[in-house]
């Protein structure tokens, strides 16, 4: 029977954080890499006008959505946990790309217990109303509010952009399988340890 129940960002998580970068230099004659994007505000991480930004990404998210490789491990880990626990993905996309996620998700041949998109980098109130045990975030201040807020442990991917502090109940991995060796250890000892504990050898 499963129990836990697990909240999960898409972008940056399951899918491959630099799934846009290829977007990016196409459309600003760029060549820049995962590397280069330093903040999560791609306009301020750029240089590039906010207004312009937004028009650009506003273009091109379908597209950016709907070839998005997967993350490292993604699959694996993913259908492992699909055995054992609800997987509810919870996103900041609006709410008309929902068809265009389905779609990606039936490709990836992921499967899950809920989907939602609320449009809004805020996710504690989806978090609080799907009773939310742990959650999996790339955005540095989606994951820090959600454990502060709702005292749960998160887990941050770790990306260039999201190097800021973190507390003590956000623990960084650099990939899917890490993600589960701290979820293994969380549900046998209700305790993360932080890396580099989970290093691969």
């Amino acid at each position: 029977m499963k129990e836990k129940r697990f909240g999960i960002d898409i972008d940056g998580t399951v899918t491959c954080p630099a799934s846009l970068v290829p977007f990016i230099n196409e459309a600003f004659s760029l060549n820049i890499t995962l590397q280069d994007i330093t903040k999560y505000d791609l306009a301020e991480a750029l240089n590039i006008s906010p207004d312009k930004m937004r028009i650009w990404f506003d273009a091109t998210e379908p597209d950016i959505y709907s070839s998005s490789p997967l993350a490292e491990g993604a699959a694996a880990i993913l259908s492992k946990w699909q055995q054992q626990f609800h997987l509810l993905f919870i996103s900041a996309r609006r709410r008309h790309l929902l068809e265009i996620t389905e779609t990606w998700f039936q490709e990836k041949k992921i499967t899950y217990d809920h989907l939602e998109l609320i449009g809004s980098h805020n996710k504690i109130e989806a978090a609080k109303r799907n009773k939310v045990d742990i959650f999996f975030e790339d955005k540095h201040d989606n994951a820090v509010m959600l454990a502060e807020e709702l005292r749960i442990p998160v887990i941050l991917f770790n990306t260039p952009y999201n190097q800021d502090p973190i507390p003590e109940n956000v623990i960084r991995v650099d990939d899917w399988y890490e993600a589960d060796a701290c979820v293994q250890q969380w549900i046998k000892t209700n305790e993360i340890t932080p890396l580099p504990a989970y290093k691969k050898a």
